[in-house]
């Protein structure tokens, strides 16, 4: 993790991983059918839509960790189903976000850059439904509208 940010125990982090490569076989082959698809369908119809509607909590959140990872590594002009995928998740409320699952997707979305504008988008929706007073390592700097 970034230099001045709380570190994730290895242990940790290697579950989140363990998670997302659980649903990312799905997650990828539902991206590329919606790719191919209307992007004027309405979400709970397309691939993305099916799959997330298919998953309980847990496995939604490892869906939009996923989501998010992917689309901050290999942003471009073709995320666009990604980045609706991260929207829909992050306007889903109680979905139980855990104190480092919202360090893990900041320090993600701040090693991203400028390049990724939604790189804030998953993060702030995890955050705000953190209890009050829950530390999760949030860093001075971060854009005031999370856009980035």
């Amino acid at each position: 993790m970034r230099s001045g940010r709380m570190r994730l125990d290895r242990a940790v982090m290697q579950g989140f991983y363990d998670r997302m490569r659980l649903v990312a076989p799905a997650a990828y082959g539902a991206i590329e059918r919606d790719r191919a698809d209307d992007p004027g369908r309405a979400f709970a119809e397309t691939a993305c839509g099916r799959l997330a509607g298919s998953l309980d909590a847990a496995g939604l959140r490892a869906l939009g960790m996923w989501a998010h990872h992917w689309c901050m590594r290999f942003y471009d002009d073709d995320t666009r189903v990604g980045v609706r995928l991260v929207r829909e998740i992050a306007g889903r409320r109680g979905l139980g976000w855990t104190v480092d699952e919202v360090r893990w997707l900041l320090d993600q979305s701040y090693a991203a850059g400028p390049a990724a504008p939604h790189r804030f988008t998953l993060p702030l929706a995890a955050e705000a439904e953190l209890p009050t007073g829950a530390e999760c390592g949030r860093a001075a700097g971060r854009p005031a509208d999370g856009a980035g």
